[in-house]
């Protein structure tokens, strides 16, 4: 990193972004493997709090790897790079007074420990969505379980890549017992009583 970088005040801050969108900005960060649900959930969960006014973006794992970190591999050290990219630019949206809802496999704790690090206490809601693997390979419509069971796809998460479970996430939810609605109904719940909406 540069010496020669300064960080700018810039004259409009956060707290003024928050009191003219009037609602407090967090993140919910959805963890699990492929096929855990993360999307569908992520997606019911925006649909919901926007029919409740609220001002919110969605980002994809597949859709930020399309763009933002289209040149990064599936290796640890790329993925933990996709992960730190997503966190800064959570951060900044948050800045700006939105609610930011993220769907990435995410596996390495000390990944989502860095982006949780990136918040104020209360504003890093991590959603584990915890599926069997036999499971979420029923539900694979992208085929990605098949050709790593098959050898054509390395470096696939829960076959020859670790993924590491949360410990603490605020939220678990076993998605084989709750489908989708359900599930974002009930993280809905959970951000009201948290007074967070």
């Amino acid at each position: 990193m540069s010496t020669n970088l300064f960080q700018y005040e810039l004259a409009v801050t956060c707290d003024d972004r928050v009191r003219l969108i009037g609602q407090r900005p967090f993140v919910i960060w959805f963890t699990g493997i492929s096929g855990a649900g993360k999307t569908t959930v992520a997606n019911k969960l925006d649909k919901l709090l926007c029919a409740h006014k609220k001002h919110t973006y969605l980002l994809d794992g597949d859709n930020v790897r399309n763009g933002l970190c289209s040149d990064l591999g599936f290796t640890p050290e790329g993925r933990s790079e996709n992960i730190r990219r997503v966190g800064e630019v959570s951060k900044l949206m948050c800045e700006s007074g939105l609610i930011v809802i993220t769907a990435f496999i995410s596996p390495y704790k000390k990944d989502r420990k860095l982006v949780r690090s990136l918040f104020d206490t209360g504003h890093f809601i991590e959603v584990y969505l915890e599926t069997p693997i036999e499971i979420a390979a029923a539900r694979d419509h992208k085929g990605l379980y098949e050709k790593a069971k098959n050898g054509t796809l390395n470096e696939f998460t829960g076959f020859d890549s670790d993924y590491e479970p949360p410990e603490k996430p605020e939220l678990r939810i076993e998605t084989e017992m709750y489908d989708p609605n359900e599930s974002a109904k009930y993280i809905f719940s959970y951000l009201e009583t948290r007074n967070l909406i």
